[in-house]
């Protein structure tokens, strides 16, 4: 029997009129009696589905509709064409039962009352989710351990380093243990060890609690390290939907050898394009196709005492999908 998706939408979109007008005090009179308009498609036709338990990659360049689309799903916004659901519910609606099962998550945006300690924010966020008061002293001490909030709960927000106040973001939108996490660049801004400690915590509430998790991030390492899945749009429109191993096997044409050798006097240029050299090593990048070849003439001609090959870094993976187009790229059949 098949577990239906905890997240599904069909051909969702949303589409801004905006008003334009040149510059000047005659056009500014003008457009009083006569406003010029144009549509914006923020997402345009997108549909996937999300099953219980994933954790995948929201991607996108800025503007993409990637915010858009998460505001949608979490009834912030109403979409103007489509349809989505979220755990069985349409999120506009604002179900009370759906909004006790979910949160949004949005890097640099405050939800915490900028005066007070921590902990009164956090009580605060008890009472408007009607949270009993065990699950919640229990809920706050799993939040703390994970979250190393023990020496903060105390202190005003404003007190807090950006780093300290995401991390109090976190745990006072995650008090009411929903089921779906929304994290609209939750490592944002943040130092890399920050980065690092906020997606040990998410990997770490996925496994507890077996939640649902879409991620949008500009930095691929919070990509790479928590999501096997990733969903690629541009333009409001679907571009990729399938591995992180897939995408850089299909958008990708080169790979990287690390050459490590003991007579550095070798033309490496006419094994492939030398992308860096150091004292005693030289990466290339070499088509794919080519690669088994070029590793075996290198390893017959140079004296190499150490190769690597590798994937390119995804982050040039993710730029090659943008720049092919709507056109050109492809998508993977629904995810199962």
């Amino acid at each position: 029997m098949n577990t239906p998706p905890v997240i599904q939408l069909s051909n969702l979109r949303k589409i801004y009129t905006v008003h334009e007008r040149e510059a000047g005090l005659l056009s500014a009179v003008r457009s009083l009696v006569h406003r010029r308009t144009r549509q914006v498609r923020a997402v345009d036709g997108i549909t996937f589905s999300v099953q219980p338990g994933e954790v995948v990659g929201f991607l996108g360049p800025n503007g993409a509709g990637k915010t858009t689309t998460l505001k949608m799903l979490s009834g912030l916004l109403h979409p103007t064409d489509g349809d989505a659901t979220v755990l069985g519910f349409h999120p506009w609606q604002r179900d009370r039962d759906y909004l006790r099962r979910m949160t949004l998550v949005m890097g640099q945006r405050n939800q915490l009352v900028w005066d007070i300690p921590v902990i009164d924010s956090f009580e605060l966020n008890r009472v408007v989710y009607r949270i009993p008061d065990h699950f919640y002293r229990e809920t706050l001490a799993e939040l703390t351990e994970l979250l190393e909030l023990g020496t903060l709960l105390q202190k005003p927000v404003r007190n807090l380093s950006l780093g300290e106040r995401m991390k109090c973001e976190i745990g006072a939108a995650l008090l009411h243990r929903p089921a779906v996490l929304f994290l609209d660049e939750p490592t944002i801004g943040l130092d890399v060890t920050m980065q690092r400690r906020i997606r040990t915590f998410v990997a770490e509430y996925n496994h507890r609690h077996e939640a649902t998790v879409l991620l949008t991030s500009h930095y691929m390492a919070d990509v790479e390290a928590l999501c096997e899945r990733v969903i690629v749009i541009h333009h409001g429109q679907l571009l990729y939907d399938g591995g992180l191993a897939g995408l850089v096997a299909r958008f990708s044409s080169y790979k990287t050898l690390s050459v490590k050798m003991a007579n550095g006097a070798v033309d490496f240029d006419r094994y492939g394009e030398v992308v860096s050299r150091a004292e005693g090593m030289v990466t290339l990048r070499v088509p794919k196709a080519e690669t088994a070849s070029i590793t075996g003439r290198l390893l017959a001609e140079v004296e190499v005492t150490d190769l690597t090959v590798e994937d390119p870094p995804i982050e040039e993976v993710i730029e090659a999908v943008f720049n092919q187009g709507n056109e050109n790229a492809q998508v993977e059949p629904p995810h199962a």
